[in-house]
C-alpha cells in the first residue's frame, strides 16, 4: 500500500513539471504550473529547522496560522508545505525523493559532513557522491522524518 502511494505521489510530481515544462515551450497549450509538494512529518520545528537552516529555504506565511504548518519558497509559485502529525519512522524509499541544486555539491558534502548528516550516493555508497553521465554531481540523504532528498549541481 505504502510503495502505491509513493509510486502515486511520484507519478503526480513528474506529471505536474511535465506539463510546466511542456507548457514553457508551447504556449497554445493550457497553463498548469506546478504548486506544491507537502510533506507529512512527525516534529515540524525539526523538519522546519532542517530545511529552513540545512539546505536553505525561505520560510513564507502560511495562511492556517494553526502551528501545524510550515511553508517554504522553492520557486516563484512553488511552494514545500510541511504538515506535522505524522507518525513516527515511517519508512520512504530513495526513488521518492525532492531534489535541490547548488553551485558546489563539494561546498554542500562540507555542510552535511559539518553537520554529521550521514549522505551516499544512488548506489548507496557512504559518504559518497554518484557523477551522472552529463557530469551532474549528486549526493542523498535522509531529513529528520526518513524522506530522501538529493543535492545536485545541476544547471539547468
Amino acid at each position: 500500500m505504502k510503495k502505491n502511494l509513493a509510486i502515486i505521489f511520484v507519478a503526480i510530481v513528474a506529471l505536474a513539471l511535465t506539463i510546466t515544462a511542456f507548457t514553457k515551450h508551447n504556449k497554445t497549450a493550457a497553463t498548469v504550473g506546478f504548486n506544491h509538494l507537502a510533506l507529512y512529518v512527525y516534529d515540524l520545528k525539526v523538519s522546519t529547522d532542517f530545511y529552513e537552516k540545512l539546505i536553505g529555504l525561505q520560510k513564507i506565511e502560511e495562511p492556517f496560522h494553526d502551528g501545524r504548518h510550515t511553508w517554504f519558497k522553492l520557486t516563484e509559485h512553488g511552494h514545500l508545505h510541511i504538515i506535522s502529525g505524522n507518525k513516527k519512522d515511517q519508512p520512504h524509499i530513495k526513488d521518492t525523493h525532492i531534489c535541490f541544486s547548488v553551485p558546489s555539491v563539494e561546498d554542500f558534502i562540507k555542510k552535511l559532513n559539518a553537520e554529521k548528516i550521514p549522505f551516499e550516493s544512488w548506489k548507496g555508497e557512504k559518504q559518497q557522491f554518484t557523477l551522472r553521465v552529463d557530469g551532474v554531481k549528486q549526493v542523498y540523504f535522509q531529513d529528520p522524518d526518513g524522506f530522501w532528498v538529493e543535492i545536485n549541481d545541476a544547471k539547468d
